[in-house]
């Protein structure tokens, strides 16, 4: 019988410190500490020809990740953290059960997983495989050093049906091996050991704290958090060791303390007979490893795991070399025989105009529109390839040094979009030509620029005589994907688009998109069971159809007054919904913090997807408050009506890196119970965009996102309305140009 023992949670960390201290005591007779020295260079590119966005060198390998997709042994955790800003995506299986993970490291020392798992055989709650979803989080408490090894506290599948619930203290050290060949340098040995409390306290307990822990029951609507069951029950001692004789090779052994109550004693899913676990892991490339194993004295297993990190392209990024900066001594035997009345001279300016403008497309951007005065000139400039508006600010500079007079000493660069001045850079010619060779180039243009709103397009600009009325067109393949099917867990259908849009003017655009769905399964989904309107759960019945209209409709920008930016929208707007939308943002250029407001009257299509409607109509609408906390970390709350009829409000953390990735989770809680919501309890997900030059190593806008929600029920569900506010206006705001400044000069 397991005794009862009155710890704290802090007696307990303060234990499973010394367990792993000693344990790396014990394992390191005659072995040397092993430092990891970090890399670094230097921001500047000194090559002319090219400018490379991202450092060519070979990153280190990160840690290793465990059956559960986090760093660890193999079935049990370790202390270790990925490299900051790391997304992990792997597989696992082993005696039956198969497990999906993704991870994301949102903080040098906090990282968050999400796993989908399916267990073969287990015959319970009505299932023959049992398919779940789960959510972890690590925080680290200290790093290693010295001979203090690294310590992180865990709580694995927190918020669910609680399949997998776990907590744990874990401490992590290593050391250097010996040299084993010249070739192979020397190795590292990882020695893990902690504290387990739920599936890792259920074999081998030494104590416990706050007397029986209640047993997984399976089979409700999950998603809400078990934190009365936290650090609670038996607790039990576990570790393992990792040794990497070579950077490819990985042996690996560790002592398990999770008894598979569910799996090997309620139902028959696999044979225990052993704690010990062994595996063989070998580092494919950077990014994938592979492993092989042997667990529980009984099954044998594999796993594959890939680490995608944005500071390190896929290709590295690669543009054009930049046009360097003109000094004004190459105008002035032209400048000599003219006066300072040259900007009156339509004529001049006209040849101007078409110089800035035909330079300007050569490096992927397009004049918007053009204001001379003797010393100084407004450009205004939109921007459809270079993922930092800083770089394209940057390049625009140059341009004007190349063909602007040497009377202008004043740079007024302005980026637009959708017919709206987003912010001004004002920038002395005096100040580029003195700080393109100087050491801290980038932060010397940026103490000397000045980043303001963007006044009213002046009277006399000078318009392109390329951009209205413009029409494009694009095709482009798509894919639907659909998660979570307890019959089919993935399903997806792909097919092709017709993209096409017409602006007449300024800040008027006209939109469309043909679809024609090509092969797919989405159509064979289970129907809805929900209890509320059916305003996302009917996915099945819109898939039944090949050609649809995805969207249609026409939308205005434009600034009703100052910090103010204004959108208008009507038509159909996305698969299911179509009808008017109006939202006024407030921004200041130099502030983190933003306030919106949108309203909008829609109207439920028909299954079809053509120009009929179904009966069911309602207003919706939210107050938006947006904050930038630094470190790319944008926070979004959101309160209003939804498309279901409920009240609530929305949570949204970001984080958006400079290069144009983006990684961020979300929650919803409305008036809507957890039982009239249905599985899930709540509307949760979490999204990601990669972008594709960070793929192709070329400059593009464009990216490749998706969001994924764990179960996509009929609650706390917002209409898709093209066009957004928020998103395009921050990206040429104070905040971002200033994190982007190294870009200037690239």
């Amino acid at each position: 019988m397991t005794r009862s023992f009155s710890l704290t949670f802090r007696t307990a960390l303060i234990r499973a410190a010394v367990v792993g201290f000693a344990t790396s005591l014990i394992f390191a007779a005659g072995a040397t500490l092993a430092w990891v020295p970090e890399l670094t260079r230097d921001p500047q590119n000194p090559v002319p020809g090219t400018v490379e966005a991202a450092p060519r060198f070979k990153p280190l390998p990160p840690p290793a990740l465990n059956f559960y997709g986090t760093p660890g042994i193999i079935d049990t955790p370790s202390a270790e953290m990925l490299p900051d800003g790391t997304y992990a995506v792997s597989y696992s299986w082993f005696g039956g059960q198969s497990r999906y993970n993704i991870t994301f490291q949102a903080l040098p020392w906090l990282s968050a997983s999400f796993r989908y798992n399916g267990i073969r055989n287990l015959n319970l709650f009505g299932f023959s495989t049992y398919y779940d979803r789960g959510f972890d989080v690590r925080a680290r408490l200290w790093k290693e050093r010295g001979w203090l090894p690294e310590v992180t506290m865990g709580l694995q599948d927190f918020a669910g049906t609680g399949v997998y619930a776990a907590e744990y203290f874990v401490a992590t050290k290593r050391f250097q091996t010996p040299v084993l060949s010249r070739r192979s340098g020397p190795g590292e040995l990882k020695i893990s050991a902690g504290l387990g409390w739920g599936r890792l306290g259920s074999h081998g307990a030494i104590g416990n704290i706050g007397g029986v822990r209640p047993s997984f029951v399976g089979g409700g609507t999950g998603g809400e958090l078990s934190y009365d069951q936290w650090f609670r029950g038996d607790f039990s001692p576990f570790g393992g060791i990792e040794w990497q004789p070579t950077d490819r090779l990985s042996l690996k052994a560790e002592y398990s303390t999770d008894a598979y109550v569910t799996e090997t004693r309620i139902s028959d899913v696999f044979e225990r007979k052993s704690s010990l676990n062994f595996g063989v892991e070998y580092q494919y490339s950077d990014r994938a490893r592979l492993g092989a194993y042997y667990l529980y004295g009984s099954e044998i297993g594999f796993s594959a795991q890939f680490q995608l990190n944005p500071k390190h392209p896929l290709t590295p990024m690669v543009v054009p070399a930049t046009q360097p900066i003109i000094p004004r001594s190459h105008w002035a035997r032209e400048e000599a025989n003219w006066n300072q009345n040259w900007p009156q001279s339509t004529q001049q300016t006209t040849v101007f105009r078409d110089q800035v403008a035909e330079a300007l497309k050569k490096d992927g951007l397009i004049l918007e529109a053009i204001t001379f005065e003797a010393t100084e000139v407004e450009l205004r400039y939109r921007n459809p390839r270079y993922q930092s508006d800083m770089q394209a600010v940057g390049r625009v500079a140059r341009i004007m040094s190349a063909y602007l007079p040497a009377s202008v000493e004043t740079f007024r660069i302005t980026p637009v979009r959708s017919g709206i001045g987003l912010s001004t850079v004002t920038v002395r010619r005096s100040d580029l030509e003195a700080q393109e060779f100087a050491a801290q180039s980038s932060d010397g243009i940026a103490a000397v620029s000045a980043i303001t709103a963007a006044a009213p397009l002046s009277e006399d600009a000078v318009f392109s005589n390329e951009l209205y009325p413009a029409f494009s067109y694009s095709f482009a393949p798509y894919t639907k994907p659909s998660y979570f099917d307890p019959a089919r867990p993935f399903r997806i259908d792909f097919g092709l688009d017709l993209v096409a849009s017409y602006a007449p003017a300024p800040g008027w655009l006209i939109g469309g998109a043909l679809r024609q769905r090509l092969a797919g399964n989405i159509a064979n989904s289970r129907p809805s069971n929900s209890v509320l309107p059916h305003v996302r759960t009917d996915i099945s019945r819109y898939a039944q159809f090949g050609t649809t209209l995805e969207n249609l409709y026409v939308t205005r920008h434009w600034k009703p007054g100052r910090n103010l930016y204004a959108r208008a929208t009507a038509g159909i707007f996305e698969t299911m919904f179509g009808g008017v939308s109006g939202e006024v943002l407030w921004k200041p250029v130099n502030s983190p913090l933003a306030l919106g407001v949108e309203a909008n009257y829609v109207v439920q299509r028909d299954y079809d997807q053509r120009f009929s409607f179904l009966d069911y109509k309602t207003f919706t609408g939210h107050a938006s408050l947006y904050y930038e906390l630094g470190s790319n970390y944008q926070l979004q709350l959101d309160a209003g009506r939804y498309l279901a009829g409920d009240y609530g409000g929305t949570f949204s953390l970001d984080r958006v890196f400079n290069n144009g990735w983006m990684v961020g989770a979300f929650f919803t809680l409305t008036n809507v119970s957890a039982a009239d919501f249905g599985e899930g309890s709540f509307d949760k997900g979490f999204r990601f965009r990669i972008p594709l030059g960070w793929m192709l190593g070329k400059p593009n806008r464009r990216g490749f996102g998706l969001t994924i929600r764990p179960t996509q029920r009929d609650g706390g569900q917002r209409v898709a309305v093209p066009g957004r506010l928020y998103g395009s206006i921050r990206e040429a705001h104070r905040i971002r140009l200033q994190d982007q400044r190294v870009r200037f000069w690239e």
